[in-house]
């Protein structure tokens, strides 16, 4: 073991289960300066791998996304309203619901770390919407005139209903996510329910302590400055000008429909053209480097190319230090930890800096080596991302043969790289036959024989003394000069019954064969992993389809395909993925059913989903995204999200319609009424989700990914959704009939 090219003693840390890494790290650096002074002239103690640096950066980077997100949708609400009294009301939303929040994740026994702080991210965005909804609802009648008091009361029952089903709406759509199993199941439950909890808490604010704070704070103001008429002018045309569009729009259908159509098929050709992946590769601050001698291989052999990798290392940039364990896990083996120089000091990601040193070390010949980063999701670093497994019930040299045409096809694939496999049936190996007739002969037993073998080549401690307090062992063996080559057997002595020393050359006979290195079952079935590393810019996705191809090709009868490790996981997490996001899709529209007591209204607002679909999958495309638990865990939140703005447009239409308004002038008047509102929540989550798409620094990978797909279609959605709903809205929708209540206070305002 070396660190830093200096030769080192490792000593591993290693947390018990309910301990806190970042707890651990910080106890641990506490105690080194006490260890350090301890220690002989000479020596120190460095910390060469520390897994706790990558959550410590993570969780101050989500820290600050959180803060920059709060300013954005401060502005966007003030941009709309221009009222520092009026933009105080949303804003207490925030920490309210969040104190709410952390109460949920308390009593749940969550922990604060990089998910559910990324849930409190999204939050920030999700809670101040309903509190938006209700705040802009109440300041409209108070700018019309209205009494607080009254416009407080009238405004809050206005947009009650509408606010009641978006909120649970949204957290409906998390409930399927509370219930995945597996790896990634575990990771985003405690995101999920975080969420959940938070939009939870920030309904019950909308509907009592916004409307209150709009009754003491909230005033009418007959004069208004330069900028606010500006801004009030901008939007006014905005608002005659879609009203326009969209009654021109209604009487042509066709072409809202036919752009609905034409949006939701890209869906299907954006789903292919995205590459799929278990998660995106993390900047982490490290990169492994592995090595493999061939099988046989001794310890000084192993060390001598450990060497040539540290002398890569300290000639590559972004490398603060190294450190290097030959003969790990194998003698044959090896495995080294690099830490690259802080976040902030480079402008190479971890990836950027693996793919330099990869044609650097496939260069070094002798050995099989590679640079890995670490998986994102707490797999261990030593396992490829590729495992696919062939099961069968024939002979291992059937499966042999069949492995070495599926090797044979795999080579001509450039995006897997380093591919192996565990059937290894030429493992070399000494046979050594005892003589037993000639060693009875000579007087010597077989065990004799046995005995000084293993002494002699293996060793073997025979006593131990003490010196100056310490207690040393005595191992007697030969030395490694004298036992390099099968002929050196021979030089061997043993001693007979009669004490004669007998030359094991004339004892045993010595045969160089081959033997399997191990014999692998999977599903109680002969079985051969094929294992391999993805070439940059190649995702699992791509490689496991590639290696269905070519075993749905080669395959007889009696043979089948299986997978482990990180693609048995990436399979897994895809089709529980699919089946939350249908289930959602359910959730959503038995809640909705049973709010506005139609089936056909659901249908209405759910038509919106497939619209932001689309604008996800293209940011997720145009950023060079994948499909992964990360970006999917975003689609399931976006169909909550994009239903919102359908619930205000059609639960306004139905009251209007309730006052005797004609259905395709209703729902005109509701979108017209409902276009401030819906523009600002859009706002103010998408800027509060962009700092998420542009994160940089630790773990911003995975952040970037949920951003980009909530980003994208809340913009895409919502302008089509503008026009679509209230177009299905006017063919579809239900006829409501005319409460004589509404029609009495109707015409006595009217009289």
């Amino acid at each position: 073991m070396r660190f830093k090219g200096r030769s080192a003693v490792a000593l591993g840390v290693i947390k018990q289960a309910t301990a806190n890494p970042l707890e651990l790290s910080k106890a641990l650096q506490k105690e080194l300066p006490k260890i350090t002074s301890e220690l002989p002239p000479g020596m120190r103690a460095d910390i060469a791998y520390d897994s706790s640096i990558f959550i410590d950066r993570s969780i101050q980077a989500v820290f600050k996304t959180i803060g920059e997100a709060i300013l954005l949708v401060l502005a966007i609400i003030f941009f709309f309203l221009r009222n520092f009294r009026a933009t105080l009301i949303p804003l207490v939303t925030i920490p309210v619901s969040l104190v709410g929040a952390f109460a949920i994740m308390f009593m749940l026994g969550f922990t604060i770390n990089t998910l559910t702080l990324l849930a409190l991210v999204l939050a920030i965005g999700l809670v101040v919407d309903d509190a938006i909804v209700v705040l802009e609802n109440i300041y409209r009648h108070i700018e019309e005139g209205m009494p607080r008091m009254q416009a407080a009361l009238q405004g809050s029952k206005e947009i009650g209903f509408a606010v009641v089903a978006m909120t649970l709406t949204l957290a409906a759509v998390y409930a399927p996510i509370a219930f995945m199993t597996g790896r990634t199941g575990k990771l985003f439950i405690e995101f999920a329910l975080t969420l959940a909890g938070a939009v939870l808490v920030s309904g019950f604010v909308a509907l009592t302590l916004s409307p209150m704070m709009c009754s003491v704070l909230l005033k009418h103001e007959e004069k208004h400055g330069k900028a606010f008429l500006l801004i009030e002018r901008f939007l006014n045309w905005l608002n005659s000008g879609y009203k326009r569009v969209l009654t021109a729009t209604l009487r042509q259908r066709w072409i809202i429909i036919s752009g609905f159509v034409a949006v939701a098929i890209s869906c299907v050709a954006l789903l292919n053209v995205l590459k799929s992946e278990l998660a995106p590769v993390e900047d982490r601050g490290i990169i492994l480097g592995v090595f493999l001698g061939p099988d046989g291989a001794t310890l000084d052999y192993t060390d001598k190319y450990a060497r040539q990798i540290e002398t890569i290392y300290s000639q590559t940039k972004d490398v603060e230090r190294f450190f290097v364990v030959a003969g790990n896990p194998t003698v044959s083996q090896g495995i080294s930890f690099v830490g690259l120089t802080d976040w902030n000091e480079r402008s190479r990601r971890s990836p950027d800096i693996a793919k330099e040193l990869f044609p650097k070390f496939m260069g070094i010949p002798g050995v099989l080596a590679f640079p890995v980063t670490p998986p994102s999701l707490g797999q261990s670093p030593r396992e490829r991302p590729v495992n696919f497994v062939i099961v069968t019930s024939a002979s291992y040299e059937e499966l042999q043969k069949v492995t070495s045409q599926f090797l044979g096809e795999l080579a001509k694939n450039p995006g897997l790289t380093n591919v192996d496999t565990d059937l290894k049936l030429n493992k070399p190996e000494l046979s050594v036959e005892v003589k037993r007739d000639k060693a009875a002969d000579m007087g010597v037993p077989v065990e004799t024989i046995g005995r000084t073998l293993e002494t002699f080549l293996g060793g073997r401690q025979v006593t131990r003394f003490k010196r100056d307090g310490e207690q040393y062992d005595v191992i007697v063996q030969v030395a490694d000069v004298d036992r390099r080559n099968p002929s050196d057997i021979s030089d061997i002595y043993a001693r007979g019954r009669d004490g004669s020393m007998i030359s094991l050359d004339n004892l045993v006979s010595v045969k160089e064969t081959i033997a399997p290195r191990e014999l692998n079952h999977f599903g109680q079935r002969r079985a051969v992993t094929i294992t391999a590393n993805l070439a940059p810019g190649y995702t699992m996705g791509e490689a496991l389809t590639s290696m269905d191809a070519i075993a749905n090709q080669l395959l007889k009868p009696g043979f089948a395909v299986d997978y482990n490790g990180q693609s048995r996981e990436f399979r897994q997490s895809s089709s529980s993925l699919a089946f939350t996001f249908t289930l959602a899709l359910a959730f959503i529209y038995l809640v909705l059913a049973a709010q506005f007591e139609s089936f056909r209204d659901p249908f209405i607002i759910m038509l919106t989903v497939p619209l932001s679909m689309a604008g996800a999958l293209l940011a997720l495309w145009l950023a060079g995204g994948t499909l992964n638990v990360y970006s999917q865990i975003g689609l399931v939140t976006l169909v909550g999200l994009i239903t919102k703005h359908g619930i205000l447009i059609v639960e306004f239409a139905n009251q209007l319609q309730e006052k005797g308004i004609e259905r395709t002038e209703a729902v005109i008047e509701s979108a017209t009424l409902r276009l401030r509102p819906i523009l600002m929540t859009t706002g103010a989550m998408v800027l509060g989700t962009v700092p998420l798409a542009l994160a940089t620094g630790a773990g911003a990978e995975s952040r970037q990914q949920i951003g980009w797909v909530i980003v994208g279609g809340l913009l895409l959605g919502t302008f089509f959704t503008l026009f679509v709903v209230p177009t299905v809205y006017s063919l579809l929708a239900e006829r409501k009939e005319l409460h004589i209540e509404e029609f009495v206070e109707g015409a006595a305002v009217a009289h």
